[in-house]
């Protein structure tokens, strides 16, 4: 992913809330699962990590998006966003 695609995307996660939360228990294959049937809906999501959990949220991100086999946008905080394309017909066109 380029730096403008990368921009572009972080556009678009701007007025995004989040749609999952990740507590205490950190990554588990629960969520995981949960996170993987929003992508059939969404390509852009935000997902919060909350005060209780003591990991890191770069980690965090990484983790899930290698799980997801989707793309981390950014990291703000205790935010992060993930974008993962749909197969067919996508609905979010990148710049070149």
């Amino acid at each position: 992913m380029t730096s403008k695609q990368r921009a572009y995307l972080k556009g678009l996660a701007m007025n995004l809330d989040p749609v999952f939360q990740i507590g205490k228990s950190s990554v588990t294959p629960e969520n995981i699962v949960a996170i993987s049937e929003v992508f059939h809906t969404h390509e852009l999501i935000k997902i919060a990590v909350l005060k209780n959990c003591i990991d890191d949220p770069k980690e965090i991100a990484n983790t899930v998006a290698e799980r997801t086999h989707s793309q981390v946008v950014q990291v703000i905080g205790k935010k992060f966003v993930l974008y993962k394309p749909f197969k067919e017909n996508p609905k979010i066109v990148l710049p070149k």
